[in-house]
């Protein structure tokens, strides 16, 4: 997510935020994202940071995050760690791209997607407090995922779910409990406003983040990787 928070805040229609943010290009699993929520008492949209790796609120400790990053949305609604948040605790994770990974031997090509060429989106998220072993609270989510467009298919075969912003009220209603009705809104993206591009393997190290990490590839080093001459670093 690489624009302030201020951007954030006026696209999506939050009350002002009052956490720091710096504009990041290379976010990893178990690191804080910007989340949003609606307030349960008032129709006001709340911007917050969590941890990405959904840890359920009945876990006895935090391992679980590892493999609840994502959630299919296919299964969501019958998975323990998914299935109370889906009816009840839903957020939007804004975003400006995302990357996957196209593999090529036992070598990975990152790819960066963008909706609009680079404008704010939401993936439909989901979110869960718990508690560790000092009686702190730890407020966590998790992206959900669906079948790839056609923009994303010929790189992965599974892509967010990004909302349509008319659905972003029905998501985020508290009072909505029907889970038929909301999981009608997981499908797979528009690719008529998407693209992608190769990026630079310095994604692969959460250490770079900046913004080389998402620029394109220039167009000799796009030809090395498809013709398998070399593999930029």
């Amino acid at each position: 997510m690489s624009r302030r928070k201020q951007i954030i805040e006026e696209h999506f229609g939050c009350d002002p935020w009052d956490t720091d943010w710096s504009p990041r290009f290379n976010i990893a699993p178990t690191q804080p994202v910007p989340v949003i929520r609606q307030n349960p008492k008032e129709p006001v949209r709340e911007l917050s940071l969590m941890r990405w790796g959904l840890i359920p609120h009945w876990s006895k400790d935090a391992s679980i995050a590892a493999s609840t990053i994502n959630a299919k949305s296919e299964t969501a609604a019958t998975k323990p760690a998914f299935r109370d948040p889906l009816k009840l605790r839903r957020c939007l994770i804004p975003a400006d791209a995302f990357y996957e990974w196209a593999r090529k031997g036992a070598s990975k090509q990152p790819y960066c997607f963008e909706v609009n060429e680079g404008e704010l989106f939401a993936s439909a998220g989901l979110w869960d407090g718990w508690k560790d072993s000092t009686g702190n609270w730890i407020r966590t989510c998790s992206i959900l995922t669906t079948t790839p467009n056609t923009v994303t298919s010929s790189v992965h075969d599974r892509m967010p779910v990004i909302l349509d912003p008319a659905h972003y009220d029905l998501w985020l209603d508290p009072g909505m409990q029907d889970v038929a009705a909301i999981s009608e809104l997981l499908k797979p993206y528009d690719p008529r406003v998407m693209r992608c591009y190769p990026v630079s393997t310095r994604i692969n190290h959460v250490a770079n983040d900046n913004e080389q990490c998402s620029q394109p590839m220039e167009f000799t080093e796009t030809q090395d990787w498809l013709f398998g001459e070399s593999e930029t670093r």
